[in-house]
C-alpha cells in the first residue's frame, strides 16, 4: 500500500527505520497510530497522557467503562507501573514477548493515565511479539496503550487496509507492516485474585498458564460481564468482534444467499475455508481477515461451520460466540 484510499487523511508509513520514527514523533505529540502487533493491528497513543488515552475512546466509539491494554518494551518499564509479583514473572518468562496480557494491581506511582484503567485499581499489561511495535514503544519514549484499531464492536483488523477503512479519518498515521502472524487478540489472565482467571481466551491456553504456574486453580470465566460494569478487561462484552452482516455458528451448510466459512477438508463447499487442513493456527490467523471479507451486501448473513473447542479454538470460538450474539440470519 503505497497512499491511503479517498476520503483518509492518516498517512501510511513504511515498516522501516524512518516510519518507526515518524510514528513515534506522532505518539509523542500525542496523536494516534495503528501499528502491528502479532495479534492485530493495535490504535496506539501515549498511555500516560490522559488527553491521548481520551482520543483512543473517542475514536473507537468505546464505552469509557471498557479499559485498554497497555504495551511496553521490557519488563523493568512494566515494574514501574504495576505490582510485578511472582506468579507473573513466571509467565512473563515463558510467554513474553507475546500473544498474553496480565492484569495487575496498579503501583502506588503508577505513570498511566487512570482513563486506560477505566478508573480501576488494575491494569492490564503485555510486551507484543513484533519488533517494529516493539522499537516504536522505544522510540515513542514512553508505554502504548493500544486496544484493536478497529471502531468499537467491530471485527479487529489484521492488515493496515482494514485499519484505514474504518479509522482513516480519525488517526495521525498506521504504519503498514503487513498481514498479523496470530489473527486474535491476545489471552488475558487476572492475576488480581487468589485464582488466575481467565478473562479473555486466546494464543496462549489455559493449559499453558496452568503448566507455567504448576496450579490446577486457574479459573475461566467465559469472559462475560453482561452489564457492561466492573470489567477489567477488553473482549468481555457480549457483543463485539461482530460484522454488519448476521452470523451463525455451527451451519454444516449455507442458506439461500448467505456465505459459508468453513474448517477443514470436509468443507470444500464453502466460501472461504479457514484452514482446509483443519490446522487451528491457520484459522486464527485467517479470521478476522475472512470474516470481513465475507461481510458484503451481496450476502445476507454469514454462515460458520464448526471449530473444535480445544486449544486455540477455544479463543476462536469465543469471538465467534461474540460476533454472533444479538444476530438473527
Amino acid at each position: 500500500m503505497n497512499a491511503p484510499p479517498s476520503g483518509s487523511t492518516c498517512k501510511v508509513l513504511a515498516d522501516d527505520a524512518h516510519g518507526i520514527t515518524e510514528a513515534a514523533g506522532y505518539i509523542r505529540d500525542g496523536q494516534l497510530v495503528a501499528f502491528a502487533t502479532e495479534t492485530v493491528y493495535g490504535l496506539g497513543g501515549d498511555a500516560t497522557d490522559d488527553d491521548a488515552v481520551v482520543s483512543i475512546f473517542k475514536a473507537k466509539g468505546r464505552p469509557r467503562f471498557n479499559p485498554l491494554i497497555v504495551h511496553y518494551a521490557d519488563i523493568s518499564e512494566i515494574s514501574r507501573d504495576v505490582d510485578f509479583n511472582a506468579r507473573a514473572q513466571k509467565l512473563a518468562a515463558a510467554f513474553w514477548p507475546g500473544p498474553l496480557s496480565l492484569v495487575l494491581p496498579r503501583s502506588a506511582n503508577c505513570r498511566i493515565s487512570l482513563m486506560a484503567s477505566a478508573g480501576m485499581d488494575t491494569l492490564a499489561v503485555r510486551i507484543p511479539d513484533h519488533k517494529t511495535a516493539r522499537r516504536l514503544i522505544v522510540e515513542s519514549q514512553t508505554p502504548i496503550a493500544a486496544p484493536s484499531a478497529n471502531k468499537s464492536n467491530h471485527v479487529s483488523p489484521t492488515c493496515a487496509e482494514h485499519v484505514i477503512s474504518e479509522l482513516g479519518s480519525d488517526i495521525a498515521a498506521v504504519i503498514d507492516c503487513g498481514h498479523c502472524t496470530v489473527g486474535i487478540e491476545s489471552t488475558v489472565l487476572d492475576l488480581t485474585v487468589e485464582n488466575p482467571i481467565v478473562l479473555r481466551p486466546g494464543k496462549v491456553t489455559i493449559e499453558e498458564i496452568t503448566s507455567v504456574l504448576g496450579t490446577t486453580n486457574v479459573m475461566n470465566t467465559g469472559g462475560n460481564s453482561p452489564n457492561g460494569h466492573d470489567i477489567k478487561s477488553p473482549g468481555m462484552l457480549e457483543r463485539h468482534y461482530a460484522p454488519h452482516q448476521p452470523l451463525r455458528m455451527d451451519a454444516q451448510k449455507a442458506e439461500p444467499h448467505e456465505s459459508l466459512l468453513g474448517f477443514g477438508p470436509e468443507a470444500s463447499h464453502a466460501t472461504l475455508n479457514l484452514s482446509p487442513s483443519g490446522d487451528l493456527d491457520e484459522a486464527a490467523a485467517n479470521l478476522f481477515a475472512m470474516i470481513r471479507d465475507l461481510d458484503r451486501r451481496d450476502f445476507s448473513g454469514i454462515a460458520v461451520m464448526p471449530v473444535p473447542e480445544t486449544g486455540l479454538g477455544c479463543a476462536i470460538n469465543d469471538r465467534l460466540r461474540r460476533a454472533a450474539h444479538g444476530s438473527s440470519a
